[in-house]
């Protein structure tokens, strides 16, 4: 496994202050942006969102959008359909149960539609600063290019692996850090290995070599 403290060094370099790519200005926003993410990425999810929120500007105004209305703004997200009735869904729960707030309760979180553990994960880090790892397709791929995870580790094991390895107190940058670090260098296809101070230990890096 890759030394720790140069990837946490390294990431402190390039990525010094991470934060959510995902527009909202309020919590039940947040929640529905990050379940729109899924197979979807941040700046298509931004760019919809931006006239879903601004059309219905409380929860209770999107409570009483159609189903159809709904599709109509989110149609560029992968799978619009089953996300709009999502929405309907976990609107009409949150004001049912909590009038119109997002919990500080992951069991609660967790049975809503569309939302599971990695996104739960997120909601709770950046609403209530709680330590979380949020296992996305970044910080699979990173993890295991680092030799933080194996190739066959389950998101869940990547989660309890990356857990041990940081401290609590910095779970949720470092979780953020993966993630852009994920999208914007050491992407799934041409990424910028070329530059990377961590290659030399990467393993994609090393079975390149091989092939070569």
């Amino acid at each position: 496994m890759m030394n720790k403290d140069e990837i946490v060094n390294y990431l402190n370099k390039i990525i010094s202050n991470p934060v959510c790519e995902l527009n909202y200005s309020k919590d039940y926003e947040l929640l529905i942006s990050v379940m729109l993410s899924a197979q979807s990425t941040d700046k298509r999810v931004n760019k919809v969102t931006e006239e879903l929120y601004n059309k219905y500007s409380n929860i209770y105004l999107l409570n009483e959008a159609s189903v159809k209305e709904i599709e109509t703004i989110i149609k560029p997200i992968g799978t619009y359909k089953r996300k709009s009735f999502y929405i309907k869904e976990i609107v009409a729960n949150l004001i049912k149960d909590w009038d119109g707030r997002v919990p500080r309760d992951r069991n609660y979180l967790e049975q809503l539609p569309g939302i599971g553990r990695k996104s739960t994960n997120v909601v709770l880090a950046e609403l209530y600063n709680l330590p979380t790892i949020a296992v996305d397709t970044h910080v699979t791929r990173i993890s295991k290019r680092l030799g933080l995870a194996n190739e066959n580790d389950s998101v869940r094991k990547i989660e309890e692996k990356l857990m041990k390895i940081f401290p609590q107190k910095d779970w949720n940058k470092i979780n953020h850090q993966l993630i852009l670090f994920g999208r914007y260098y050491c992407k799934a296809r041409n990424p910028d290995c070329e530059n990377c101070l961590l290659k030399k230990d990467c393993i994609r890096t090393k079975k390149e070599t091989v092939k070569n």
